[in-house]
């Protein structure tokens, strides 16, 4: 039966790897994103392949998968054509916190490791839970503004704004969640940020350093409370902006750490059960 699932798997991002890693099936993988971090052993054990919106298709068709996995529209020209020469090919478009936890059964499944994927799933579904009754006990909620671009502004990605409620705080966006394309999650207006007052700004610009002074030079953003108090934070991009295990790890108690911090106003505060991992706060002026 081990024949009737993919035995050489190429996996274009990064949440494909850190889910077969953890779930015991890393000796499917042939290839992977030039993006990955997680595990860390994957960029030292595995072949780099691909980019997010670029691949090396010749590399990809000499390592003979018999399937790629990518993730979102981004992936559309990657996926159409490896399909155009032969390759199966599962592009993903999960967006939300549910979705993170289905994607690592379906993934599971099929390779035929259902009961692990399962398992760990509920892992995945346990730390949630205690970082949520965590933020319950914290005296207040901050509303929180989430960039994850610069130029232009980009706010609002789905999982983040799910992954802010469930650690403590409120996303001052919340409407935007409901966009799938980073196209429709942009700022025109960045006044309208001021006019939302958020208590904290994170800053994870996908691949490059968060600037705090540039956000808190903006026009007219000095009247931000974040802004007022020094609350800019930057978190790091792997482990909050791939729709994968890390977000619901070490993403979500990195929020947890900066709100815990925002509630006690600079006292020793309890950060929850992740501790302070890829989270630092960033001076500036």
């Amino acid at each position: 039966m081990a024949d009737a699932y993919p035995q050489r798997i190429v996996c274009l991002t990064e949440e494909p790897t850190e889910v077969l890693y953890a779930i015991g099936e890393a000796h499917r993988i042939v290839g992977i994103s030039g993006f990955t971090v997680r595990p860390a052993r994957a960029r030292k054990e595995k072949p780099k392949v691909s980019a997010f919106t670029s691949a090396k298709i010749e590399e990809i068709l000499r390592l003979e998968p018999d399937l790629a996995i990518g993730f979102s529209d981004l992936q559309a020209d990657i996926a159409q054509a490896l399909i155009k020469r032969g390759v199966e090919v599962w592009i993903s478009n999960h967006r939300s916190v549910a979705g993170i936890l289905a994607y690592v059964r379906r993934l599971g499944a099929l390779v035929g490791a259902w009961e692990a994927a399962d398992q760990y799933a509920q892992e995945l579904e346990a730390h949630i839970a205690r970082v949520r009754e965590a933020a319950a006990r914290l005296p207040q909620r901050p509303r929180v503004y989430f960039e994850e671009w610069d130029e232009p502004p980009i706010t609002g990605i789905r999982w983040v704004c799910e992954l802010i409620r469930i650690a403590g705080g409120e996303d001052v966006f919340p409407e935007r969640a409901g966009c799938a394309l980073a196209r429709d999650r942009i700022l025109a207006d960045l006044q309208e940020v001021v006019r939302r007052a958020p208590d904290l700004i994170i800053g994870s610009w996908c691949g490059k350093k968060f600037r705090p002074e540039r956000v808190a030079a903006r026009p007219g953003w000095g009247a931000i409370p974040a802004v007022r108090d020094g609350e800019l934070h930057e978190i790091k991009s792997p482990i909050i902006l791939q729709p994968g295990p890390a977000a619901l790890t070490d993403g979500i108690d990195a929020l947890h750490a900066i709100i815990a911090r925002w509630t006690s106003r600079g006292a020793p505060a309890e950060v929850g059960p992740g501790g302070e991992n890829g989270t630092r706060a960033i001076p500036f002026g």
